[in-house]
């Protein structure tokens, strides 16, 4: 490993090569930045990652023909790009990306990371992000890294040894903060309604955004919730300090939270440094069916932007517009609902943009993705109440949908399923 400057660092990235780049909290800024300013004498450098928080330079109109983003999770900082043509979205599973690495159908040049300094074994830890990232080190031709004083040392499989890395930056930079609001009364009816259905014992898998923490606040009186989830949030911190979440009764990984990934407040990132409760595992660990499949109690929490009256779940896109991306969807819904008692919950409030349109939909838009297809959707929540779609015909899904649609919206829902689904 090689001590240098964030340019120094680049120097050796040649126009046409890929490279992957660490993402959520853990975004590696200083080694983008350090790209970025290289850009003008390459071409056709390929970036791919996940969701990343904080600025992307690199997605700046004047970085086309230079640098090309190629996302395969879409965040709110990438979607106009994306939207524009000016940079790529791969749709995949997360828990497939690691084998998209490994079979060379994803080849890395160069992998940035964003480490703590070597502990006295000679390892660094990949604080708020392990992901996909072990199995990009292992199949990247150089690993340049940002040794940060201020990355939390997470416990699991979270380490690269000193001896796979090529260049290193010394910085100190917290991770990136991701604050979420206060639920309002449409996600607090929708947060007691999830909440009313996740039985004790049960292990959570539950995203980020106002919904889950909703969720998180209605959970009092549960006893013994176990984690089992692609994202840790501030919301799962609250659900242990108040003795809700203790993880002594999973099925597997007994008495820890297992995690791939987490964003939040400055107060996480201090909870799970060197905390030996929170285990870091890949997404092909995390997200693999098998593994989600042997917890009794497995209650997966998703949200959706529109489901249709016969259950097709879009997550992804509104219509053809981009917007996030497949992620962990149907891994956690599938993985839940073949669990002996498990629980696959897509939560949405019932109309976006002010009231203006009905989320509980006709059809989904044109152009729209199908994340979750009608077979595997389950249970679907608004805050008017909880839709049952297993086993159900299309008539009795329509009916039961319409039951938890805005009322705004009850009257063009029930004249098309009189037409189409015979209600």
């Amino acid at each position: 490993m090689r001590i240098v400057s964030a340019d120094e660092a680049v120097s050796e990235i040649q126009s046409g090569q890929q490279i992957f780049v660490h993402g959520s909290a853990a975004t590696p800024s200083v080694l983008l930045d350090a790209l970025c300013r290289r850009a003008p004498q390459l071409q056709d450098v390929k970036l791919v990652h996940m969701h990343c928080e904080g600025p992307h330079p690199h997605l700046a109109p004047e970085m086309a023909g230079h640098l090309l983003h190629r996302a395969v999770f879409i965040g709110p900082n990438a979607r106009q790009a994306i939207n524009e043509g000016r940079a790529e979205f791969i749709p995949v599973f997360l828990s497939d990306i690691p084998r998209l690495i490994d079979s060379g159908l994803l080849p890395l040049d160069a992998v940035f990371l964003n480490v703590t300094p070597p502990d006295e074994h000679g390892f660094c830890s990949l604080g708020t992000a392990v992901d996909t990232m072990l199995t990009a080190v292992r199949c990247a031709k150089t690993v340049i890294v940002q040794l940060n004083k201020s990355m939390p040392r997470t416990l699991g499989d979270s380490f690269v040894p000193v001896s796979k890395i090529d260049f290193a930056v010394e910085v100190d930079q917290p991770p990136y903060n991701h604050v979420i609001g206060e639920p309002d009364e449409v996600e607090r009816r929708i947060g007691e309604y999830v909440a009313d259905l996740v039985q004790d014992e049960a292990t959570l898998q539950m995203g980020i955004g106002a919904i889950p923490s909703a969720v998180g606040k209605c959970l009092d009186g549960k006893r013994d919730l176990g984690v089992h989830t692609e994202m840790f949030t501030d919301v799962l911190v609250d659900l242990v300090e108040r003795g809700i979440v203790t993880c002594e009764r999973k099925e597997i990984n007994c008495g820890k939270i297992v995690t791939s990934f987490m964003m939040g407040t400055q107060r996480l990132y201090k909870f799970v440094d060197d905390n030996p409760m929170v285990e870091m595992r890949p997404v092909d660990y995390t997200n693999d069916t098998a593994v989600i499949r042997r917890f009794r109690r497995m209650t997966a929490i998703n949200s959706a932007i529109e489901v249709d009256l016969t259950g097709q779940v879009c997550a992804d896109s509104i219509g053809h517009r981009m917007y996030s991306g497949v992620g962990g969807q149907m891994d956690f819904m599938r993985g839940a609902a073949l669990a002996e008692e498990g629980r696959a919950i897509i939560a949405l409030p019932s109309t976006a943009a002010g009231g203006k349109f009905s989320r509980i939909t006709i059809a989904l838009k044109e152009g729209a993705g199908v994340t979750t297809t009608r077979s595997h959707v389950r249970t679907v929540v608004t805050e008017f109440g909880v839709a049952e779609l297993f086993g159900q015909s299309l008539r009795e899904r329509a009916k039961r949908l319409i039951a938890i649609s805005h009322p705004d919206f009850r009257g063009e829902l029930i004249s098309y399923a009189r037409k189409y689904h015979e209600l």
